[in-house]
């Protein structure tokens, strides 16, 4: 899926709602337990449930590594599940990857040759060599990680050098000699608040992945206000607050509902841009 496409979407559905799956087979509802495949039947439902309200899905590859080979079928077995029932929805596979160059090629031959995902998310600090082959796919993206929504963040991203650039400021100046922002989005926490203007100064076309939204406590607000260009410019990830709403049986219907809500107040914020006319 290209920027354009991607952009068009978010102006159909009037969201920019990413949903995060998270899968824990221990938080997700106990009677899911008696199914064959639990993470893929939990992942299923809350797909159909919200598809209508989301523009992207997350996978976070923790949650299915940690159950081994069971867990890695469930996670292929989502990306499928979407491909053939919901080819409008962008995948991005969270594997926060980054190694030298031969073991990058081999993370970036998993994920666009055999799992056929459209994104992944990608650490830059081992620097250019580490994230080339990631790039060499055309038709697919790199999420690099630039200043996230975690409290260490301020630990390394936030140090300063002689010249008082910042961590993160160097990343997003060096990565754009990398790809444009056809081929590269960037991590930004929404706990960052009114630093998504900093991040505007050096990425002012690029798509931003924004998680923190909900559970962390990061304010969609702000994330808009501060974080938004012409094109929309912004995925923000909910996980926690969408998928584990309810662990009763009626767990995708309140998910739904959920998802919902956050896609409505997107909707206002899209409409203030200018982005849409009319809110459906």
């Amino acid at each position: 899926m290209n920027k354009q496409q991607l952009f068009e979407n978010i102006k159909k559905k009037q969201s920019f709602l990413c949903v995060g799956l998270d899968t824990d087979i221990k938080k997700i509802p106990q009677h899911l337990l008696e199914e064959e495949d639990p993470i893929f039947a939990f992942n299923k439902a809350i797909i159909d449930a919200t598809a209508d309200y989301c523009v992207a899905y997350k996978p976070n590859l923790a949650f299915y590594e940690s159950l081994g080979v069971k867990g890695m079928l469930a996670f292929e077995k989502t990306v499928a599940y979407l491909r053939e029932n919901y080819s409008d929805q962008f995948i991005i596979a969270d594997a926060k990857r980054g190694d030298i160059g031969n073991t990058s090629e081999m993370y970036a031959r998993s994920f666009f040759d055999h799992i056929k995902v459209d994104a992944v998310t990608v650490a830059p600090y081992m620097g250019e060599d580490s994230v080339k082959p990631f790039l060499l796919y055309p038709e697919a993206w790199v999420i690099l990680l630039a200043l996230t929504s975690n409290k260490g963040s301020h630990d390394f991203q936030m140090t300063e050098d002689n010249n008082g650039e910042r961590l993160f400021e160097k990343v997003l100046k060096k990565s754009q000699e990398w790809a444009t922002d056809e081929q590269m989005m960037y991590v930004v926490g929404a706990t960052q608040g009114k630093m998504f203007l900093d991040i505007r100064k050096y990425a002012p076309n690029h798509f931003l992945l924004v998680p923190g939204v909900g559970a962390q406590g990061g304010s969609l607000a702000e994330v808009a206000q501060y974080g938004m260009n012409d094109q929309c410019g912004l995925l923000v990830n909910s996980s926690r607050a969408i998928i584990y709403v309810d662990k009763t049986e009626k767990f995708a219907d309140f998910a739904r509902e959920a998802a919902q809500a956050v896609q409505r107040e997107m909707a206002g914020y899209l409409h203030d841009k200018g982005i849409i006319t009319c809110k459906a």
